[in-house]
């Protein structure tokens, strides 16, 4: 998207599994020094709000990281700033002289927004859990939305039962557990459940997301 973006060359960059290696390193010494694995790149002091959030349950993650403050409205300001009110989300402007100007005429400087689907509001339920817990609760998902979730997703499961093979995740009737070796990727399980996504190799979808 930026131009310093564009001049790197990417055979100077760490492999997928360098990348990997790195991470794990870093996991090691911070959990080593009494940190806990919140998830993705998050971590926190033992005794942390988010440590008492992620054992009690009410974790959650949104555009921003994790939060204790499970799904709360955001008030975006400044240039470029997101905000959410309920199922809308909405960002300001991206030029600074519009979005002075804008604030000068007491006018909102949003310039583009959306409003979720039940079905997105759905896959976002999916998303927070495997996020917060590297776990999802298929019966409660279920009872929740009225749905069978083997035939609702059943194209998901194409890429899922690949997973579980490759030792990442281990899928029963009521769950599907992260398993260690997938926490790493637990961004890349999540991406199968994001349907505006259009790669469907789960191997390129590893490296990109690494």
């Amino acid at each position: 998207m930026f131009k310093p973006q564009r001049r790197i060359e990417e055979d100077e960059l760490p492999s997928p599994q360098d990348k990997l290696d790195m991470l794990q390193q870093t996991i090691n010494m911070l959990q080593d020094a009494d940190y806990v694995y919140i998830g993705m790149d998050h971590f926190a002091k033992k005794g942390d709000d988010l440590v008492k959030a992620q054992d009690n349950g009410s974790l959650y993650r949104n555009f921003q990281g994790y939060s204790t403050n499970a799904d709360c409205d955001v008030i975006a300001m400044g240039v470029t700033a997101i905000g959410r009110i309920g199922d809308n989300y909405s960002q300001n402007t991206r030029d600074l002289e519009q979005y002075e100007a804008l604030i000068a005429k007491d006018r909102i400087p949003v310039f583009r927004g959306l409003e979720l689907e039940p079905d997105d509001i759905l896959r976002k339920d999916i998303i927070n859990q495997i996020m917060c817990y590297f776990r999802l609760d298929i019966a409660k998902l279920e009872a929740r939305w009225g749905i069978r979730f083997t035939e609702y997703f059943e194209h998901e499961f194409t890429h899922l039962n690949d997973m579980e093979k490759e030792g990442l995740i281990k899928i029963s009737e009521d769950h599907i557990d992260v398993l260690p070796a997938g926490r790493l990727l637990a961004r890349s399980v999540c991406m199968e459940f994001d349907r505006y996504l259009q790669e469907k190799e789960t191997q390129q979808r590893f490296s990109k997301v690494i």
